[in-house]
Parts: structure tokens; sequence; C-alpha cells
């Protein structure tokens, strides 16, 4: 009888399972994917003609930004699927008007870009020989772009990563800035993208959702259309009051979409992208794939080798002498720093670097300040062979640690066996420094709407942050840090200035990435770390020349270590002063400070 009823409930799931499996290539076939994607395609094109009619203007010419302004709402239109299907390019078409080391030929390629462009018709400092260039270039690109989404077709999964990527690319870089840090059309551009959204909606999965989910439908068509009001009222990028349109208008948007996509039935869960694509908002705690940013030989750690790394990050039996740690210069209680400008080496001197925080170091793609890890395995083991810290050979396990008899069976649990050498070890310390993650801070709480505690002077250094201060145009929202969204495959590294001193009087003489290639480029050049949690972590800069935060913004907005009167000629930070005021000044100190939160405990 037994066997009777395994046998028919094994018969009812093939048949359930092929039910759904039809169901879902008749829901697929009624779909009109190719109508979406030569929109994308024709969009592209539309791009293309008005950069052809910018280039018959000139670069002075009296319609030359309306020209530039509408080759990028078209391009706008197309971005989703385009970038989605190269994003190198994608990045590039509309990336940061900066010079690039190709390390695989050692040239330097001079800025290109939509960026690039608006520099040279608003700033009028470009030949225009150059600019034509500029112009050639930037069609190619868009040419490439145009070709991939002809070859490839648009289908469910493409589509659903290309809206949640193109919903964050609204979140963190159209409205502060990023996008167009000249003529600042960014606001106005995220109409563009809201609208392009309903469009291709409704050309495909509309009728599939308002079958069976009409409320839905009707919900995240009205947010869409609420969120363009909201910014209709005011698009002036210093006043924009982006807390509110992310909290009230753009959250509500993404968490349609995440029910929308999986009402769809249409959807394959895959683990290959920086999301985790049934997070409601980009501000949950399990918003980010922590595995994409994870090395190969270390994704799924287990509960017992995080446990086994907690206790191995405590542990100065590591190190050569006995006396150094992991803990020595990472401090739960002062977020995972140490709160003084140079720790001490193991001989009692002073090192190189002011120690960075390790909440949310995994969300990275270097490590170090100069970034010369590119993993956070590789980082680990720099510290032990570093005859500065830990001074210990990777391949040599020490006996000490196993004077303490606990580590036998933790070492049999995590791994199986006990060390042999120091490999084990750096993937436990790397898999419990990766758990060092947190999302909840007051902010987080508020701009996810379940807390309604935001002060006025809180909310106003928000919107500065993301607008007028221009501060999230390097740490991206909501990392906070220069890991660059939607694809987060680069972290950034930036050229400031940073002052020896807090007289700032004199740069300091660190040369930071300069080690790398040697590159005047890169002289100077050091990470852009998170800043959440910043309150527990003074002083500040990789030299931890400032003590608070009020002078770290004093710095920023006297326009950087070039503002100061330093010979900078690659720095990455906009020479001119923000002119903020001292009310502005102190509101982003207040919404820093939101940032903070508790994070596990050593």
């Amino acid at each position: 009888m037994f066997q009777y009823f395994k046998s028919l409930f094994f018969i009812l799931t093939c048949i359930l399972i092929t039910s759904c499996n039809q169901d879902k290539k008749e829901t697929i076939s009624v779909i009109n994917w190719a109508s979406a994607q030569q929109y994308y395609a024709q969009n592209i094109d539309t791009a293309l003609l008005y950069l052809d009619s910018l280039e018959a203007q000139g670069m002075h010419g009296e319609k030359a930004k309306d020209y530039f302004a509408l080759s990028r709402v078209a391009f706008k239109k197309a971005e989703p699927y385009a970038s989605y299907l190269n994003p190198e390019v994608g990045h590039r078409a509309n990336g940061p008007a900066l010079p690039i080391y190709k390390e695989d030929t050692g040239k330097i390629i001079k800025p290109v870009g939509y960026q690039k462009i608006e520099e040279s018709i608003f700033d009028n400092e470009t030949s225009e020989t150059d600019f034509k260039q500029e112009l050639y270039v930037q069609k190619g690109m868009l040419s490439n772009l145009k070709k991939g989404i002809e070859k490839r077709d648009l289908n469910p999964q493409r589509f659903f990563i290309a809206t949640h990527q193109q919903l964050l690319r609204i979140v963190s870089l159209a409205i502060s800035g990023f996008d167009t840090p000249v003529s600042h059309l960014g606001i106005n551009e995220t109409i563009i993208s809201l609208e392009s959204l309903q469009t291709v909606y409704e050309q495909t999965i509309q009728s599939v959702i308002q079958k069976k989910h009409k409320k839905l439908d009707s919900e995240f068509n009205n947010n869409i259309e609420n969120a363009i009001a909201f910014i209709n009222k005011n698009k002036d990028f210093d006043t924009f009051d982006r807390f509110t349109f992310t909290r009230d208008y753009m959250n509500p948007i993404t968490r349609n979409w995440v029910e929308i996509r999986k009402s769809s039935a249409l959807w394959e869960p895959i683990d290959s992208t920086p999301f985790n694509f049934d997070a409601p908002t980009f501000f949950e705690n399990n918003s980010f794939n922590l595995n994409y940013f994870t090395a190969t030989i270390n994704k799924n750690p287990t509960s017992k080798q995080i446990a086994l790394g907690k206790k191995l990050f405590s542990d100065p039996k590591l190190s050569g002498n006995g006396k150094m740690a992991c803990v020595t210069c990472h401090l739960q209680n002062k977020g995972y720093a140490d709160n003084v400008a140079l720790n001490l080496d193991n001989k009692g001197k002073p090192l190189q670097r002011n120690t960075p925080t390790l909440i949310n170091t995994a969300f990275q793609q270097s490590f170090f300040l100069d970034g010369r890890s590119n993993t956070l395995l590789d980082q680990i083991s720099s510290v032990f062979t570093n005859d500065k810290e830990f001074n210990s050979n990777v391949h040599k396990f020490s006996n000490a640690i196993l004077i303490d008899s606990t580590y036998t069976s933790l070492f049999k649990d995590a791994f199986g066996k006990i060390a042999s050498n120091n490999t084990d070890v750096i993937k436990a310390i790397s898999s419990y420094i990766s758990t060092l993650n947190g999302f909840n801070s007051k902010f987080d709480k508020n701009i996810r709407g379940e807390e309604n505690n935001f002060s006025d002077e809180e909310k106003l250094g928000y919107n500065l942050f993301m607008g007028k201060a221009l501060c999230a145009t390097c740490h991206f929202m909501p990392l906070t840090n220069g890991t660059v969204p939607p694809f987060f495959t680069e972290t950034e590294k930036e050229v400031i200035g940073v002052p020896e001193t807090a007289e700032n009087k004199q740069l300091d003489d660190d040369l930071g990435f300069y080690w790398s290639y040697k590159e005047e480029l890169h002289k100077g050049m050091f990470k852009t770390p998170s800043i959440r949690n910043v309150a527990l972590t003074e002083p500040y800069m990789h030299n931890g020349v400032y003590n608070t935060l009020e002078q770290v913004v004093e710095f920023y907005n006297l326009g950087g270590g070039g503002g100061l009167g330093f010979d900078l000629e690659h720095q990455t930070l906009p020479f001119d002063e923000l002119n903020l005021t001292s009310e502005e000044q102190n509101a982003l100190v207040s919404f820093m400070k939101t940032l903070t939160e508790t994070v596990d405990e050593v």
C-alpha cells in the first residue's frame, strides 16, 4: 500500500511540474519580447542621430546643449538592456570623465563618454578637433551597444535583471549627479527611466500580471506616476528632496517590481549577481548577495568555519611574536577600527596607514587602502606575511595555536582535519569577517519606512550627501563605499590630495596606488572606503590626519588638496569649493552619524 501511494505521489508531482512548465512556456510565448528589444535598439539609433546633429552643430552651437540632452534621453531609454548586455562599454559610454590606465597595454586612455562630452559643451575647455574625436568614440560605443541588443534576444531573465539594475541606477547614480555632474540632468532623466520602464512593462509582461494580480499592476503604475509627479514639483539639483523621493516613491516601486517578478512565474533563481532579488528594497539587511563578492574557494562557509574564524580573530598566537592578533587593530566597540592615527607594528613602531573598518568590507573588489589585494583572502594572507604585522609564513602552521585543546575539535568540525598550514586559518578568518555586515542603522530603518525619527537636520544631511555636497558620486549608496553600482565589479580609487597634517599646509607624501604601475596618474590615489559607522572610526583619511568629521567635511568643502593649493594635476575630486554653509556642513555630519550601528561582538 505504501509503495502504491508513493508511486501515485510521484506521478501527480510529475504531472504538476509538467503542467507548470507548460504554463510557463505558454506565458513566455504570448509576451512580445521582440517589440521591447526593438524599442531598446531604436533608442540607440535615436541617440546616435542626435549625436550627429550635435556634431553638425558644433561644440559652441546654439542647440548643442539641447542635442546633447536629447541624445542622453534616448540613451537612458536603452540603457537597461544595452548596459546589461555589455557592462564595460555601457559604463564607459556614461561613466566618469577621467583618464583610464589600461593594464594590458600600459597605455592611458583619454576620458570619453557622455560625461566628457558634457564637460566639453558646458565648460568650453576642449578644442573642436578633440570634441569631434569624443563624438566619434561615443558613436562607436553606442553602435557597439546596439549590435549587442540585436544579437541577443530579450527574455524574462535578462529583462528582470536589467530592470533591477536600472532601478538601482536611479537610487544611487541618477539623483546623486553621478551621471551628469555638470549639467545636472539626472533628476529629469529619472523621469525618462521610469517612463521607459512603464513602456517596456506594457509591451511585455503587463498582460500576464493583469490576469491574476490586477491590484499589483495598478499599484505599480500608480507608484510610477506618483514618483514622476513628485519630481515635476521640484527638479532643482541642490534642493531636490532625495530622502523623501527614495523612501516614499522609489522604494514602493522597487517593492512592486520584486512582487511582479515573483508573480510572473517567469523567473529562474540565480546566485551569480550582486543582488538578492527577493529583497524588497536596496536598503535591506540582505539586499546584496555576499557570494558574488566572495572568492570561489570560500563561498558558503559553514557556521562552524565562521565560529572558528571568530576565535582565531582574537588569538595573538597567530603572529610570529605571539603578541599581535586581528583584534589588535580591529576592535568591535570602535567600529572594527582602532581610533588611533597609526597603530603600532610588531616592533612598536607606527604602521604606514590608518586602520580601516572591517564592517561591510566584504562588499569590495579591492582591499587595503592602496588596493593592492583583490580578495579578502589575499588581504589576510598579506597580513600574515608582512614582517611588520604577523610576520608568519602562510604555509607554516603555528603549533602554538594547538596549546588550546579546543582548536583540535574546532578545526576538525570546520574543515574535517587539524590544520597543517595557515590556509584554513585564513579561510576561517575571512569567513568570519564576511559576517561583519550592517545595514540596520537609524538611516536604514528610516529609509525603509520602519521608523520615522529622522530629524530635519539629518534629512538635510542626506540630501546634501546625495546632491550638492557630491559625496555619493564616490561613496555610492547604499554601500557608501567605492564599489560601483549596479555591476559592482570595481572598487574605485581617488586622488583627493590629503595633507600631511591638520594644518593643511603640505601634501602627504604617501603615494598610495602608485606602487602598482608607477604612473603619475596614480600618485596619491587611495581606495574609496565605506562611511558606514564612520562616527566610530576616527581619526580619518589614510594617514589619520583629521580627528573629527567636521574637519573632513571642511576639507571637501574647500575642494580637497587642489582647493588647498597643492599641485595635483590628476586630482579626481572637483577643485571647486562646494560653498556649503555652516548649517549644511553640520547637517552632513549629523547624517553620517545616523549610519552607526552595533555589528556582532568579538
